[in-house]
C-alpha cells in the first residue's frame, strides 16, 4: 500500500514489532547477537554493523526521502564525514559559499589534510556551477536553503549539471526535511541530515541521517558506515522514531509561525534585510515554491544599524539564545561567533555572514509571543544617541 507523507511519518520504515505486537519498534539494548553456529547469525552479529532499532530508523528515513537505502550516525557530523570519506587524496568538492561552518570546518581542517579539497561558489548561480566542475571535482555539496542566508539553489538543475559531468550530487537536507523537501526526487545522489535538529525535533538526541537510491553507492557506504563506526546506539534510534512521528503536525506550526514573524520583521523596520525564502521578495521564492513544499522555520535578519545586536540577545526572554535549530522551541543565535566562527572572517564576509546577522529558529510557541519578546528585545537594544 502507497502512504502519504503524513502516514509514512507513521508507519514507514519498519512499523511495530511483529515478535510481540508492540505498536513501536523497542530498544534493542544489546552490543552483540547469539549466533546459532559458525557463521549461522540470525541477521546480526554486533551492533555496530547493524542493530534493529537502528536498522528500522534506516529503512523510515530511505522511505521518507523516497530513497531505497538508510544511514543512521551518531551525529550530523559523523553523516557528513562518512559521505565525504568516499572520496580520495587529489578530489575536489564544490561546495555552497554559506553552509554550515562545521561542514567547512571538517573539510577545511580535516580533510583537506588528506588531500581532498574544496571549490566555493555561489550555487544558486548555475552557470558558476557548471564553470566549476573540472577534472578534480567528483561532487557538488550544496544545502538549501542554505545556513545561515536561506539561499536556494535549484537542485534538479545543479543535478543535471553534475550528473552530464559524470558527478555526485550531495544535498544536506536538513532545514526542510522530507516533509517539505525531498532531493532524490529531485534528481540528488546522496541526502544528508542532522537528524538532532527537526526530525528529532524536541532537542534531547543527537543523530545522523543519510539516504541513497543507488545500490552501488549503499555498499560503499555501508562499508563506511560499519568501517568508521560512528553509528547511532538503539537509544537514540529509538527517540529519533519517536520524533519523525510528529514531524508533519510539528512542521506545519513551525513553518505557520515562522511565515508570520518574517512578514512581520519585513514589515517592522527593524531590519535591514530578512533572509527567508517564503517571502515573495526574496530571491530564492520561485525556486523555492517550485522544489519544496514550503520555505522551512530558519529566519536570518540584520538589525538595523540603531539597534545594538549584542543587547537585543541579552533582552530576550522567551526565545532562548542557544546553538542548534529545529527544537520545539524558538533558539536565536550569532552566526559570526556560534555557529559559523570555524569559517574565516574574510570568507565569511565574502559569502554575506556579516557580524551583525542573527539566525532565528522558530519554534512552536504561539506565534504572537514570539514577536512580542523580539519586538521587546529590539526596542530595548536601541542604541542611545
Amino acid at each position: 500500500m502507497s502512504l502519504r507523507m503524513n502516514s509514512l511519518l507513521i508507519h514507514g520504515g519498519v512499523d511495530g514489532d511483529e515478535t510481540t505486537g508492540a505498536v513501536t519498534v523497542p530498544v534493542y539494548q544489546t552490543s552483540t547477537y547469539k549466533q546459532d553456529g559458525l557463521g549461522q547469525t540470525r541477521g546480526w552479529e554486533y551492533s555496530r554493523t547493524g542493530n534493529p532499532t537502528r536498522d528500522a530508523l534506516e529503512k523510515l528515513i530511505a522511505d521518507l526521502e523516497q530513497g531505497s537505502y538508510g544511514f543512521a550516525f551518531a551525529s550530523g557530523l559523523a553523516a557528513i564525514n562518512t559521505v565525504l570519506s568516499l572520496f580520495k587524496a587529489g578530489d575536489r568538492l564544490v561546495i555552497s559559499d554559506n553552509i554550515y561552518g562545521g561542514t567547512f570546518r571538517i573539510l577545511d581542517n580535516v580533510f583537506r589534510n588528506f588531500g581532498i579539497t574544496y571549490r566555493i561558489v555561489d550555487t544558486s548561480d548555475l552557470k558558476a556551477v557548471e564553470e566549476a566542475i573540472d577534472d578534480e571535482v567528483k561532487a557538488v555539496y550544496i544545502e538549501s536553503p542554505s545556513n545561515p542566508l536561506l539561499t536556494v539553489t535549484d537542485i534538479e538543475a545543479v543535478a543535471g549539471i553534475a550528473h552530464r559531468a559524470g558527478r555526485l550530487l550531495i544535498v544536506d537536507n536538513t532545514f526542510l526535511t522530507p516533509y517539505l523537501q525531498r532531493p532524490l526526487a529531485l534528481g540528488a545522489d546522496i541526502v544528508i541530515h542532522s537528524g538532532t535538529k527537526y526530525l528529532g525535533g524536541h532537542s534531547d538526541t543527537v543523530s545522523g541521517l543519510a539516504a541513497v537510491k543507488d545500490k552501488e553507492l549503499a555498499d560503499r557506504l555501508y562499508y563506511l558506515q560499519n568501517a568508521i563506526g560512528g553509528v547511532l546506539g538503539p537509544w537514540d534510534s529509538f527517540l529519533m522514531i519517536r520524533g519523525i512521528k510528529t514531524l508533519g503536525v510539528r512542521m506545519d506550526r513551525h513553518v505557520e509561525n515562522a511565515e508570520k514573524i518574517a512578514r512581520w520583521l519585513d514589515g517592522s523596520g527593524y531590519a535591514d534585510r530578512v533572509y527567508f525564502p517564503g517571502l515573495e521578495s526574496d530571491p530564492g521564492y520561485e525556486v523555492q515554491t517550485r522544489q519544496a513544499d514550503g520555505p522551512g522555520a530558519m529566519i536570518s535578519f540584520v538589525l538595523s544599524e540603531q539597534y545594538d545586536y549584542r543587547e537585543f540577545f541579552r533582552q530576550l526572554k522567551l526565545v532562548t539564545l542557544a546553538e542548534s535549530l529545529g527544537g520545539v522551541e524558538s533558539l536565536v543565535c550569532h552566526p559570526a561567533t556560534m555557529t559559523h566562527a570555524a569559517i574565516p572572517a574574510d570568507i565569511r564576509r565574502k559569502a554575506g555572514i556579516a557580524d551583525e546577522l542573527i539566525r532565528l529558529s522558530v519554534g512552536i510557541e504561539d506565534a504572537d509571543d514570539l514577536i512580542a519578546d523580539l519586538e521587546q528585545a529590539i526596542r530595548a537594544s536601541k542604541k542611545e544617541k
